[in-house]
């Protein structure tokens, strides 16, 4: 295992060790259970003081660290998430690719777990996808995620997974209430809840978002995804005309390597929807339901 073990000094600053020296030592600390947390969109409401260069790791636990490590702005996203953290609950866990000559990078944490020893933050990087257009801007990569208080070490261990992934949501412009549009990301790694999704907002890295940690659910639904939804790699498509008289819709996006391809689908049964994209439209309203 790759990983590198972090006491919980990191809270006061950036840790530039490698993320990946290796480690051979083994101690017994028991069954890994997962630890719930939440994807934090920091980069909406505040900019990195100073952006590590090499591979690097930070633990928050105070509001004067936050505030020594980064700078708080009016929110860039738009739909605004609440920006602030209570340490007394919190630690806001932050992990950085370093400087990349490109952009179509990406670093993403996708398990957390703990032991009687230490938590565990399981992590992936990506590169550009063959094909993707890169442009030759330097990028600083990275991710964010609060977690519970916790008096125990870090370890961060990086591990191999498909970046591809499936987001599908049930939309509806005149539902009332926080959290009334229901929107999952489905990974072969985890499923993602994005939080309080604001209608015809679906750029989905500006939102908060819990998950659930089950594997392979992007490779089964995938092979629901009828051939003519396939066969438009990289395009977008509407069928019918969703949420048109207040019916709402489906939403269906697929990203595979530098393609992303989105889908809207009239609740109402169309003309222009074949079978094969009713029987789709119900699988995905099921595994709405199912995640709910």
């Amino acid at each position: 295992m790759k990983k590198l073990m972090l006491s919980l000094f990191v809270a006061f600053g950036f840790s530039a060790c490698s993320l990946n020296n290796g480690d051979s030592s083994y101690m017994d600390c028991g069954t890994n259970t997962n630890i719930e947390f939440t994807g934090f969109p920091l980069l909406c409401n505040y900019t990195v003081k100073s952006p590590p260069s090499v591979p690097s790791v930070t633990v928050v636990a105070t509001a004067e660290k936050m505030n020594d490590l980064f700078t708080k702005t009016a929110s860039s996203c738009p739909v605004a998430s609440d920006p602030n953290i209570d340490f007394t609950k919190q630690y806001l866990v932050g992990i950085f690719a370093g400087t990349k000559t490109t952009t179509g990078y990406a670093i993403k944490i996708t398990s957390i777990v703990e032991n009687n020893c230490q938590i565990i933050v399981n992590y992936y990087e990506k590169s550009p996808a063959v094909g993707e257009t890169v442009s030759q801007t330097p990028t600083s990569p990275m991710d964010f995620v609060l977690v519970p208080k916790t008096a125990k070490g870090f370890i961060f261990n990086k591990t191999n997974e498909n970046p591809d992934n499936i987001v599908i949501g049930s939309f509806y412009s005149q539902c009332a209430g926080a959290d009334c549009q229901k929107f999952y990301q489905i990974n072969d790694y985890n499923t993602l809840k994005f939080l309080n999704v604001a209608a015809g907002q679906y750029e989905f890295g500006q939102y908060k978002y819990t998950p659930t940690i089950k594997r392979g659910e992007y490779t089964l639904l995938l092979k629901e995804v009828p051939n003519e939804i396939l066969a438009l790699k990289g395009q977008t498509k509407t069928y019918g005309t969703p949420d048109a008289a207040d019916q709402g819709g489906v939403y269906f996006e697929l990203r595979q390597g530098a393609a992303v391809t989105k889908i809207y689908i009239d609740n109402n049964d169309t003309d222009d929807q074949s079978a094969a994209i009713k029987t789709f439209k119900k699988v995905i309203q099921d595994k709405i339901t199912s995640l709910k």
